[in-house]
């Protein structure tokens, strides 16, 4: 794609395509992401787009830049839709829990675009708003500036970490993620406690635990770190 995007309010084209389609950036968002989640990244061109859409594929440089540009609206889709009804209550734990949980489920229920998009940064409005949120949870809290940008840095990267990891994992083609579970059995089963002693005596809970995500024990271990953080700074004070 060539740089030549038309300001939204310069869009005049409102004649639909040939399979009757009204284009606009919400329809070519949504198509987009239909079309990376049957048939990964590949599908992520704008031939394959025009294809789909029933237009010509030029029809899109009047809402994206390029190519990278539709990908940055489809990570802020994936923003968005983790967003989507989130209400503070007020409580700081809770909030960030619930925010952390949400980012995981929105992933994993595109992983062929959590894939592609986990770690863009697209400062558009989904993830400008997420980013307000989670200052404001951890400023309303107690944290001072500081604090509070360094733990919305450490909290956003490990929940878009997990989210990319286990969006990866679950694209996977399905014969690959068997063979990729299978190998707690087949290989660490199998460890002799002569050579690998610390394995062989936790090989029953460790194939269990490793079937699952990681993340939610890794953000109960964030929170209380987080916790404890306050915990400090709210004595502190108290002492001066």
């Amino acid at each position: 794609m060539a740089e030549r995007v038309v300001p939204e309010g310069r869009r005049q084209r409102r004649r639909p395509t040939k399979q009757g389609t009204v284009l606009s950036e919400r329809v070519i968002v949504e198509t987009a992401l239909r079309l990376v989640a049957q048939h990964g990244a590949e599908a992520l061109s704008v031939r394959r787009l025009g294809a789909a859409l029933g237009s010509d594929p030029s029809a899109l440089y009047r809402y994206f830049r390029n190519t990278d540009d539709l990908l940055l609206a489809l990570a802020d889709e994936m923003v968005g839709r983790a967003q989507a009804g989130w209400r503070a209550t007020g409580e700081w734990r809770a909030d960030l829990r619930e925010i952390a949980l949400r980012i995981h489920a929105a992933y994993l229920a595109n992983p062929q675009v959590a894939a592609l998009a986990a770690h863009r940064t697209t400062g558009r409005a989904h993830e400008t708003r997420a980013v307000e949120a989670i200052l404001g949870v951890l400023r309303r809290a107690g944290f001072p500036d500081a604090e509070a940008v360094r733990i919305y840095h450490a909290f956003v990267d490990q929940a878009l970490a997990f989210a990319a990891l286990d969006a990866a994992a679950l694209a996977l083609p399905e014969p690959a993620r068997e063979a990729d579970e299978q190998v707690w059995h087949a290989a660490y089963g199998k460890l002799s406690p002569d050579t690998h002693p610390n394995v062989a005596a936790t090989y029953p809970l460790l194939a269990a635990d490793m079937r699952d995500s990681g993340h939610p024990f890794a953000l109960e271990l964030m929170l209380d770190a987080v916790g404890a953080r306050l915990a400090a700074r709210l004595a502190a004070l108290g002492e001066g």
